[in-house]
């Protein structure tokens, strides 16, 4: 089977242009692990802009909205990388994916940013 990566990177934030800033950091550290051959689920890539549709521009549901798709999608994949950016040991969101995988035995790893392009496999637990 396909080891699928689930992708955390953190989100939330009341000011607009920091969401729309980790949105697009969230989407450059998918597209590395994917350049390195993973297949990743990047839920803030997917989500932000539907996001921004359904609550309107400058505004946003919050993770708590999300959580259901989150879970769906946490189900499916088989380990998760948490990308060690600003923001994510605050992140509730990050927090509650991580207790997730955990209580579901799968591998949590925090990478730094400049460490994703040579990610092979979840080593470490955070």
């Amino acid at each position: 089977m396909q080891r699928m990566i689930y992708l955390a990177y953190p989100y939330t934030h009341p000011d607009s242009e920091i969401r729309r800033r980790r949105f697009e950091g969230a989407t450059s550290a998918a597209a590395t692990l994917i350049s390195g051959g993973h297949i990743v689920y990047s839920p803030i890539t997917m989500t932000h802009p539907i996001d921004i549709v359904l609550a309107g521009a400058g505004n946003t549901l919050g993770s708590d909205y999300w959580v259901r798709f989150d879970e769906a999608f946490m189900n499916a994949c088989s380990e998760m990388v948490v990308v060690d950016t600003p923001g994510w040991k605050e992140s509730k969101g990050i927090q509650r994916e991580i207790d997730y995988f955990r209580s579901h035995g799968k591998p949590v790893a925090v990478v730094k940013p400049h460490e994703l392009a040579s990610y092979k496999v979840a080593v470490r637990s955070q």
